[in-house]
């Protein structure tokens, strides 16, 4: 068996690292594809290392421009590989250009084509990414979703076939490498534990309008009187804040260079909670434990905001959310699965294989 995997954005490395490992256990030929959506060579190297992941067969080298030129430059250059490789199933995660660069592609030449992290929904539906996913769910043979919403998001769009919960790829990472996560790693930036909130802070509509932002800084500005903000500040954020002339803002906030994904773990097991507009971030804080302010008008997490574990919040009710964040309420467990959601995606495939593929090779 081959499959061909795609990636081309950052979260895609962290969760291809799991989906890489299970097919290697499996003895499954897997044949990676970067096409270069979002690069830079230093960070791609760091995660790859850091993760264990095999270096990709193919670099696309297709930077981020207009979204139709760049998908259409991957669909010209996948069709390339993929007639090459000529595999049995096409992977791909999430809802970035790439993912759907390689859904159209797949479903022209009738390839079988694996989503992982299929189902999720969000307003606004015209947002490229929600495109993304609504495109890519209804050409692919898999549809693996990450918790029961995703199935139930599908089924009202009268998707049923091929559809599986196997849960989150993001929290099988998570217990995977919880045994690497640095205790007292806060100490070396002398916080105390459970002392201090984590903001993470980058999407365009947050931080690329001047008001907005300002907004989002001055709120900030007062919940850093009554708690310590350690803010792992993004290139974007840190050039806008310039631009604006808003440093003010920051005089009492805990500013440090961004940090790794092992870091970034270790400092969020011991802080009380997290304000953020990941969405990769919003779901690892609920994996230790912590609630989060999301700085979304709309996430598409939406598990997490209906067992009131995150409250999602605009610029302007930044502070009255962290106020009202209750600390003390249990939290439900196992929304994303049991960490073995990779395993079940295999076994998925493997099945599949044997019954239509492995008699004919």
């Amino acid at each position: 068996m081959k499959i061909v995997t795609v990636i081309g954005a950052r979260p895609q490395f962290i969760k291809e690292a799991v989906f890489q490992k299970e097919l290697r256990k499996n003895n499954i030929e897997e044949v990676l594809v970067h096409t270069g959506q979002h690069y830079d060579k230093s960070m791609s190297e760091d995660i790859f290392k850091n993760l264990n992941i095999e270096s990709p067969r193919y670099f696309l080298n297709i930077h981020s421009s207009s979204g139709n030129e760049s998908t259409a430059n991957m669909m010209i250059e996948l069709e390339k590989v993929f007639e090459k490789e000529n595999p049995d199933y096409i992977a791909c995660f999430g809802d970035t250009n790439s993912t759907l660069a390689a859904a159209l592609v797949a479903s022209k030449m009738k390839m079988k084509l694996i989503h992982i992290e299929a189902g999720l929904r969000q307003l606004p539906k015209d947002m490229p990414e929600e495109i993304n996913r609504q495109i890519t769910d209804r050409l692919s043979t898999f549809l693996f979703t990450p918790s029961m919403l995703g199935v139930e998001n599908l089924k009202k769009e009268n998707i049923t076939s091929g559809v599986y919960f196997t849960g989150d790829i993001m929290y099988d990472l998570f217990l995977d490498r919880k045994k690497d996560f640095t205790d007292g790693y806060y100490k070396s930036l002398d916080l105390e534990k459970n002392s201090y909130a984590i903001l993470t802070m980058h999407r365009d509509f947050n931080v690329d309008n001047k008001e907005k932002l300002e907004n989002i800084l001055k709120s900030l500005s007062k919940i850093s009187e009554e708690i310590e903000i350690v803010f792992p500040i993004h290139p974007r954020t840190k050039a806008r804040v310039e631009e604006f002339s808003l440093e003010k803002y920051l005089k009492n906030i805990n500013l440090i260079e961004p940090i790794n994904y092992l870091d970034l773990m270790s400092l969020t097991k011991d802080c009380k909670f997290a304000i953020t507009d990941s969405g990769g971030y919003q779901k690892e804080t609920y994996f230790s434990g912590k609630r989060a302010i999301v700085l979304m008008p709309d996430t598409s997490w939406k598990e997490l905001v209906n067992e009131n574990i995150n409250i999602l919040s605009s610029p302007t009710d930044l502070y009255e959310n962290y106020k009202k964040l209750d600390l003390s309420c249990d939290f439900k467990e196992n929304i994303y699965g049991d960490g073995k959601s990779s395993e079940k995606m295999v076994k998925e495939i493997i099945k599949d294989y044997e019954n239509n593929f492995s008699s004919s090779k």
